[in-house]
């Protein structure tokens, strides 16, 4: 059995979010991060609730796979990276924001701006979007090859959320699926 943990951009995901469905199709096998700077994220507040969602995911039997959008992929990749001897089956990275865009909420979200993209301990795949406002596909490509994860460019689907208009993302579940059940 494979355990979920659900990693939000700014603001987490709202409830036509495809993390939002998948999570409640997952049930009980699905943890949401919950870090108090939701709004105005702080890198050590999210890096922290990754760690309390893999406690709680991890006291099921199977693995634990990590399924990050937007500025969750930089807590995600900062959190695997903090400590490699973790067992986690792979990271779903989608649409991971890029911090030198001309788009990047630097404001809100400024203790994500120096985060390095460094080879991560487990399989993963990034996602992006031909027109993602927040990254384009040569930097997001360029982060999956920093992290030493597989890419993949899902077309012209935004920032590859609610807005996107994808509802329970269908493509998104059998790029997941490979990674999820290795």
């Amino acid at each position: 059995m494979t355990a979920y943990v659900i990693i939000p951009g700014i603001d987490g995901s709202d409830d036509k979010h495809w993390q939002t469905l998948w999570e409640r199709e997952w049930g009980v096998s699905a943890v949401r991060i919950s870090p108090a700077s939701w709004s105005a994220p702080d890198l050590d507040d999210w890096v922290g609730a990754v760690q309390d969602a893999y406690d709680a995911a991890s006291r099921q039997d199977g693995r634990v796979v990590l399924v990050a959008h937007s500025l969750g992929c930089w807590a995600a990749s900062t959190w695997l990276i903090s400590d490699p001897s973790r067992q986690v089956g792979g990271a779903f990275l989608v649409a991971p924001p890029d911090p030198d865009g001309p788009a990047f909420p630097r404001q809100a979200a400024a203790t994500f701006t120096d985060v390095p993209a460094q080879p991560l301990p487990c399989p993963a795949l990034v996602v992006g979007s031909a027109d993602d406002p927040y990254c384009t596909p040569e930097a997001a490509a360029g982060f999956a090859a920093r992290w030493e994860a597989r890419w993949h460019l899902a077309g012209e689907c935004g920032h590859i959320n609610s807005a996107s208009g994808l509802g329970s993302w269908r493509h998104g579940r059998e790029l997941l699926e490979p990674l999820a059940h290795q």
